[in-house]
């Protein structure tokens, strides 16, 4: 017989090692968004901290109460405080919330579903101390 083309077994060994190597696979790219989202998250937060700590200093101890003052020092304020009375906006999978006043602040990042698309929750509050739950 002078037959091209694959036999049903060949196929279904070629199927089972894709369905093998996806399982593999898969699980990895999964732990690793949910590791991505956590540490920008984390970076995210204190780069906010850091810009309303620079803002006091400029100010004479002074914080900033609205997103415009605190944009003059981080320009992604606007996206991840887009509500300053205390309002929540959704970035790469956490939910930031910003309190902001001239006494002070309180900043937080939660993940919208954790253990899916983050691990932790941080909060960070007047003097930049970071805090995880």
């Amino acid at each position: 017989m002078n037959r091209k083309g694959f036999t049903l077994v060949e196929i279904m060994v070629i199927v089972a090692i894709i369905a093998l190597l996806a399982a593999i696979i898969v699980p990895n790219f999964l732990n690793s968004r949910l590791a991505s989202n956590t540490e920008t998250a984390k970076v995210n937060i204190l780069s906010l901290s850091k810009a309303c700590e620079t803002y006091s200093t400029v100010n004479n101890g002074v914080y900033p109460d609205s997103v415009a003052k605190l944009a003059t020092f981080i320009s992604v304020a606007k996206s991840y405080c887009a509500n300053e009375t205390g309002g929540i906006t959704s970035v790469q999978g956490y939910n930031y919330k910003c309190s902001l006043g001239a006494g002070g602040y309180t900043l937080e990042a939660s993940p919208v579903k954790a253990g899916i698309t983050g691990s932790a929750a941080y909060t960070v509050t007047t003097g930049g101390a970071l805090k995880s739950s």
